[in-house]
């Protein structure tokens, strides 16, 4: 048999399912390797003697029907967890212990999950990148000098090193498909209100979703199942708003099947053409490249689909305005006296100071932009039963790419990952895919594209996905430069 931490999620549920393997046996397995071999700097806590009390319980119960029964995880750093550290990734935070648990952790606490501790994020999840002063820099394994992309960048590196099956995030902008990409991962942003746990219903401008990541597409559709929390086959949304769904079936079995021939076009143009001097670099062209080859054969069809504009709409000028104004709402909510905001890093003060001078008028403007862009949007994507964009425009970044100036920051951001974020204003689903390697030797670096897909669809990204993995060997690719 492989070693455990070359198994698959889902082979390794079936190894416990059958008591093949125990509980705890699999958490200290993956205990002892985040304790050896976390090299990139994924996890930022560990809790072994709550993972351990955790998996001996599981193993000790009659009921395995979890989806994730004895399965390791990590929160991430953004998540609360009673009696854990409560960080935020910020100096700001640094001591804090949670005395309540987040939804999110709840629901894979039901679902079987064992937690070990918690992956890395920046400050607030603000970067699209994950460093911090608090923690450090988290960097793509086997690449010292390169950014793990981010925010659930902790989340990404401890998958890419073997430390974790698979890993919960968080996406806002790209937070789960950015890193995913850049590590050779797969990563499934859901449909806004599609997680009841943490869907964006209920947030400014409700960009922000969990999701899933995982070596494969098999794997991340078991977890993203795991966080949907269906009782009895339903989705048990909390709030009116209910994503579609054909039937609430599992998101795993049209991942197993990988079924379909799909109607599949190439996006050109980005949101921030308008406002950022964005260039796609050649290896990007060439994940999508090698993306489109993959689906011909498979017999898709493939179109071409441009991005509708909605400038000038009630007077705004265009996506960057509108986009940094749902951000600073987001980031006017944050509870941080102004005593206090010198303890903050210069992107994550930069906008929480900018957030001061938003008006209400100005918010409620934005909200209102945004929806006649979904409104756009939807209506241009329609024939296509999903659109096919890089997953980051460069490849990844060096350490010191990212200025220590909050708006360059946020601007080099942009540059850097120019189709992900709209995808969370307009609330869609998209999946990162590592179909790609800059060379084939272990200099190369994972580059990805990304597929959007219709609202509440995510079976046929799943679908997709799986096809172009059954060509595309990636997942052998992280296997292999796990180190033992």
């Amino acid at each position: 048999m492989s070693a455990i931490h070359e198994l698959g999620a889902l082979d390794l549920w079936r190894l416990l399912h059958a008591r093949q393997l125990s509980a705890v046996e699999v958490a200290e397995h993956f205990l002892d390797r985040i304790d050896r071999l976390d090299e990139a700097n994924a996890i930022v806590h560990v809790d072994a003697e709550l993972a351990i009390a955790r998996a001996r319980a599981i193993d000790d119960a009659d009921d395995r029907t979890g989806l994730i029964h004895g399965l390791p995880f990590a929160d991430k750093d953004l998540t609360r967890r009673a009696g854990q550290p409560a960080s935020l990734g910020s100096r700001w935070q640094a001591g804090v212990i949670a005395d309540v648990t987040d939804p999110v952790a709840s629901v894979l606490d039901a679902a079987g999950g064992v937690v070990l501790g918690r992956t890395a994020a920046p400050e607030l999840g603000f970067a699209g990148y994950t460093r911090s002063a608090l923690h450090g820099p988290t960097t793509l394994p086997g690449h010292p000098g390169l950014h793990a992309g981010g925010s659930s960048g902790g989340a990404a590196a401890a998958v890419a090193q073997g430390l974790l099956p698979f890993a919960p995030g968080s996406d806002g902008g790209g937070s789960i498909r950015i890193p995913a990409a850049t590590c050779g991962l797969v990563g499934l942003k859901p449909t806004r209100g599609r997680i009841p746990a943490n869907g964006g219903v209920g947030q400014v401008g409700g960009l922000v979703t969990a999701g899933a990541i995982g070596r494969s597409v098999m794997d991340v559709a078991l977890l993203t199942d795991a966080l949907i929390g269906r009782v009895n086959g339903v989705t048990p949304h909390a709030l009116t708003l209910r994503s579609p769904e054909r039937d609430d079936g599992s998101l795993l079995a049209a991942a197993v099947r990988g079924e379909g021939r799909f109607r599949i076009a190439v996006m050109t143009g980005t949101p921030w053409d308008a406002s950022h001097d964005i260039r796609i670099a050649p290896e990007a062209d060439d994940a999508v490249a090698t993306a489109i080859r993959a689906l011909e054969a498979f017999g898709h069809e493939i179109g071409e689909v441009a991005l509708p504009d909605a400038s000038g709409f009630l007077g705004v000028s265009g996506y960057a305005e509108a986009f940094t104004a749902l951000w600073r709402g987001g980031a006017a909510t944050v509870p941080i006296a102004r005593e206090d905001r010198h303890l903050l890093e210069p992107l994550a003060r930069w906008i929480i100071d900018t957030s001061d001078h938003l008006t209400a008028g100005g918010l409620a403007t934005a909200q209102l932009w945004a929806t006649e862009l979904e409104r756009r949007v939807l209506a241009a994507f329609a024939p296509w039963d999903a659109v096919l964009t890089p997953a980051t425009a460069l490849t990844p970044r060096p350490l010191d790419w990212y200025p220590q100036d909050g708006e360059a920051d946020f601007d080099a951001q942009v540059l850097h990952t120019p189709h992900t974020s709209f995808v969370n204003m307009v609330g869609l689903p998209a999946i990162a895919l590592p179909v790609h390697r800059t060379a084939p030797t272990a200099d190369g670096v994972p580059m990805g594209v990304q597929l959007i897909g219709r609202p509440g669809e995510e079976a046929t990204l799943l679908a997709i996905g799986r096809q172009l993995e059954r060509r595309i060997p990636w997942t052998q690719r992280v296997v292999t430069a796990m180190r033992p």
